[in-house]
């Protein structure tokens, strides 16, 4: 049954027809993502009972709002009914529904910027029932106020298909790459020869020094691409992070950890265990260098290295990937990431 607190009555008017909605608070608890500067990102939303007509029924209407803490500034952002789509304002051909299936009413952002950081309510009326779910919108950085970096599964290189790869970014505190932060992070040196997705769904790797297996020995440095590609095809990724609103830090312990204790060590040190965004940002942003293996939330290990050095990465500044070991392995520290507060 729909709650009675809070109950608004809102009328809409789209192509011609007018509806009135009864907006109530969140069904579900809010939702946060992170997106850098420029780039696109995606606002999750879903029916949350499958059994219904799809979106392209004018029986289901979807409203997307930018929520003000004073009602009276919401800004409408987008507003589906059946067919027919109208986006608002600032949003104006600026956003659209992702639609991978008929329960995904996720609303696409593209070119983020700063205006768009808030909290955002997504709205699916169907029939009498009224689903609300809350995402809260963060923008961080810009193209050059981060890290670009490639990223592959526990399973291996090009297993990733297009939304894969976007979730994997996220979950590693990161975003989907843009074509000029990746353009930028090669102008900086990035030469990898593994083709990944980008967040406008082309598939490119930067080459720095052309070699036989990628492009040939007498190709040009550049960006290679592969084109926009299907979404199913299974790529790697290149993520960006943005610079870190927080501290990354190795945790000193007296022993070795399995990857579940490093885990809870983090949380026992008031933070959680470091993601490999995270690292990477300390690593390229804040210059961090320690020579020690450690725990990364993704059950990698690996450890950031910007002074090159012997028996550490002797020859370049890099992030150092040991590997995906068994995780009942008493070998590694842990590195741990406290956001401020």
């Amino acid at each position: 049954m729909m709650s009675l607190l809070c109950i608004t009555i809102i009328s809409l008017t789209l192509a011609g027809s007018t509806y009135s909605q009864v907006t109530s608070p969140p069904s579900s608890p809010p939702v946060k993502v992170f997106a850098a500067l420029g780039s696109n990102i995606t606002l999750p939303c879903r029916l949350q009972n499958s059994d219904t007509t799809s979106f392209g029924n004018i029986g289901i209407r979807v409203r997307w709002t930018k929520v003000a803490e004073d009602e009276s500034l919401n800004e409408d952002v987008l507003v589906s009914m059946g067919f027919h789509k109208k986006t608002y304002g600032s949003f104006e051909d600026r956003v659209f529904l992702q639609e991978l299936d008929s329960d995904d009413a996720s609303l696409i952002i593209t070119e983020v910027s700063k205006e768009d950081i808030g909290k955002y309510h997504c709205e699916i009326i169907n029939g009498v029932e009224d689903t609300v779910q809350e995402i809260i919108l963060e923008v961080q950085g810009g193209v050059t106020d981060g890290v670009v970096f490639p990223y592959s599964p526990p399973v291996g290189r090009y297993n990733l298909n297009f939304q894969d790869a976007m979730q994997a970014c996220v979950d590693q505190g990161a975003v989907g790459a843009t074509f000029d932060q990746l353009f930028e992070a090669w102008k900086g040196g990035l030469d990898w020869c593994n083709a990944g997705w980008l967040s406008d769904g082309t598939v490119q790797y930067p080459i720095t020094k052309p070699r036989a297996p990628c492009g040939g020995t007498n190709s040009k440095p550049g960006l290679r691409s592969y084109g926009r590609q299907n979404r199913m095809s299974r790529y790697d990724v290149f993520c960006y992070a943005p610079a870190l609103m927080g501290r990354f830090y190795w945790l000193v312990q007296p022993d070795r950890l399995t990857f579940n204790e490093a885990v809870q060590a983090c949380l026992n040190d008031g933070a959680e265990i470091a993601k490999v965004g995270h690292m990477y940002s300390a690593w390229k942003v804040e210059r961090y260098d320690r020579c020690d293996a450690g725990w990364l939330a993704d059950g990698s290990v690996r450890y950031p290295i910007s002074r090159p050095r012997n028996n550490c990465s002797p020859t370049e500044a890099a992030v150092r990937v040991v590997g995906f070991p068994n995780k009942s392995q008493k070998s590694y520290g842990v590195y741990c990431y406290k956001a401020d507060q």
